[in-house]
């Protein structure tokens, strides 16, 4: 058991947070984080507004005619909006860094995009007029959730860690590395505030000083750039059936590497090498107790054969279906001509001796009723919530307009329980 909720856990940890980062952070996709112009730089500056360093960091930048970006907390452009005013009407830009300096990490996907991103791009837009439309995340973190952030906003990282919440380093090192560092296309990250957790509460002054030096030496060496002159937003056209964009097949690859490990490391094994769309394995069950419609009963310690699709040829599926109605008949058709050759199994093969049932969790159920399958809902709690994301996660990588069906179809994507006793398997299925 404890092992089960174990691997739960690493699951969700993997795709929650370390595949976002993977993805983000190593890779690059779904973000911005280098501009491609010759002598183009973006200065960013995140955590403000701050009423003693903002002003300071405005003059500076006015007196130089240099445009920047500043990616600001909304509860401080709640307490400052006359900073938000200054910001807005000296040309620079505003986008969103969460309304508290908190990792998404922390979050699920709806707190992140309700309670920050929307949160404080409403107290911007209520300020100036103007919807902020770039966000970037606290410490560059992202949940697999942030990347539907994407409908509404552009994702912006760095190509330049300065280091500057560090007071020291902010003094002693920061004029050096802007000068010897900073190339074509930088986006620079720096900080106009020193309040968060992790840095030093002084260090935008020395930043603020080395800032100022820097600027004195490149003198016309670089162009300086608002964040939505150096990545300009395109509208995006909706994919035809059957297309996945570049982000999203590699996601997918990504996915199905992680699936085929799953599949060796459990020994899920196909129902029949003829079509191997259904998958098993056998093992005890471990959850509450499951009533069937035939009155049997699934406990704790009853052996069970669990099932599971081959993704490989779900994916197939998908791109040659017309639709998701078109694509659950298929599966419900291709189920019902595969039971008899589960019964078979069970009946006859030694490793499913004792067998109570069959036990599947998945979010295409409408329709296995008629089967013979009990439906039954998820217990709330920490594996039905990581189930959710990650069956919804397979819908957005899987499905062309999967991320439009999230946001229109959310309430029928729950996922369900499916089980059928062996006695019921026998009465329906038996030759």
């Amino acid at each position: 058991m404890r092992e089960k909720i174990l691997w739960v856990g690493l699951t969700f940890l993997g795709l929650y947070m370390i595949l976002p980062w993977i993805i983000s952070r190593v890779f690059g996709w779904g973000i911005h984080r280098k501009g491609s112009k010759l002598k183009q730089v973006a200065l960013t500056f995140d955590d403000g507004p701050d009423p003693n360093y903002t002003p300071k960091l405005l003059d500076l930048l006015n007196q130089y005619n240099i445009k920047a970006t500043f990616f600001v907390l909304g509860s401080k452009a709640e307490r400052n909006p006359d900073l938000i005013r200054r910001i807005h009407q000296e040309g620079h830009q505003i986008g969103i860094h969460n309304y508290t300096h908190k990792s998404n990490w922390l979050m699920t996907p709806h707190k992140v995009r309700k309670d920050h991103v929307d949160r404080s791009a409403d107290i911007v837009e209520r300020i100036t007029g103007v919807r902020p439309t770039y966000y970037r995340p606290p410490w560059g973190i992202l949940n697999l959730g942030d990347f539907l952030l994407r409908r509404q906003y552009s994702i912006v990282l760095w190509s330049l860690m300065a280091r500057d919440w560090n007071a020291k380093a902010a003094k002693q090192k920061l004029k050096k590395l802007l000068l010897t560092r900073v190339t074509d296309g930088s986006v620079i990250l720096l900080h106009d505030s020193g309040d968060t957790f992790g840095a030093d509460e002084e260090a935008p002054h020395y930043m603020l000083e080395a800032l100022k030096e820097t600027l004195a030496e490149w003198d016309h060496s670089f162009e300086f750039v608002r964040v939505d002159q150096m990545f300009p937003e395109t509208k995006k056209a909706v994919p035809a059936a059957g297309e996945l964009g570049f982000i999203r097949r590699l996601m997918l690859s990504a996915w199905l590497l992680w699936e085929r490990c799953f599949v060796r490391l459990f020994h899920i094994v196909p129902v029949s090498e003829e079509d191997s769309l259904l998958q098993l394995r056998c093992r005890e069950y471990y959850g509450s107790p499951i009533k069937l419609n035939d009155g049997v009963i699934i406990s704790k310690g009853d052996r069970i054969a669990e099932l599971h699709f081959n993704n490989d040829l779900l994916v197939q599926l998908t791109s040659q279906s017309k639709s998701s109605v078109h694509l659950a008949i298929q599966m419900i058709r291709r189920t019902e001509a595969m039971l008899p050759r589960i019964l078979y199994l069970l009946q006859n093969d030694p490793q499913y001796k004792d067998v109570k049932g069959l036990y599947g969790i998945s979010l295409i159920h409408r329709g296995t009723s008629q089967l013979g399958f009990t439906v039954i809902d998820l217990p709330k709690g920490m594996f039905s919530f990581a189930t959710q994301y990650y069956l919804k996660f397979m819908m957005y990588v899987l499905h062309p307009q999967g991320r439009d069906r999230l946001r229109t179809k959310n309430e029928l994507l729950v996922p369900k329980i499916i089980a059928i006793s062996t006695r019921e398997l026998e009465n329906r299925y038996i030759a």
